[in-house]
């Protein structure tokens, strides 16, 4: 499988951009995906996931409220509505796939078998 994560940008504090992850697979609704983050000199962090099958979304306590993950199976594409965007959103933002993992691997990149290219998100002050 692949993906292509795209819609970063550079944005003022206090815009919005919405990420997009599109998915090479025809069975896209199989598979649980999530948004991480990795800013300059730290380490990758779990932001949004959305489990397969139901569709139940988890997010990081730094972005809830102000996220919102979705995803259109039938395009199998997946989302990142992001709001109020401050300068400590700033990073590059990896979209991440898998099959199999279970709910409380959904944090974990590790567990995650595909991953986008990354997209640059900066958010200026």
């Amino acid at each position: 499988v692949q993906l292509q994560a795209s819609g970063g940008g550079l944005v003022m504090a206090g815009g919005s951009l919405r990420l997009s992850c599109a998915a090479s697979t025809s069975t896209f609704r199989s598979y649980t995906v999530g948004w991480f983050r990795q800013a300059p000199g730290k380490e990758r962090e779990f932001t949004a996931a959305m489990f397969r099958g139901g569709g139940s979304t988890y997010y990081a306590d730094s972005v809830k409220g102000r996220f919102t993950m979705s995803r259109d199976n039938a395009k199998n594409t997946a989302y990142l509505q992001m709001n109020n965007l401050g300068p400590e959103d700033t990073a590059v933002y990896y979209c991440a796939a898998d099959r199999s993992l279970i709910l409380s691997e959904l944090r974990a990149g590790g567990a995650y078998d595909y991953w986008g290219q990354g997209t640059q998100v900066t958010v200026s002050s």
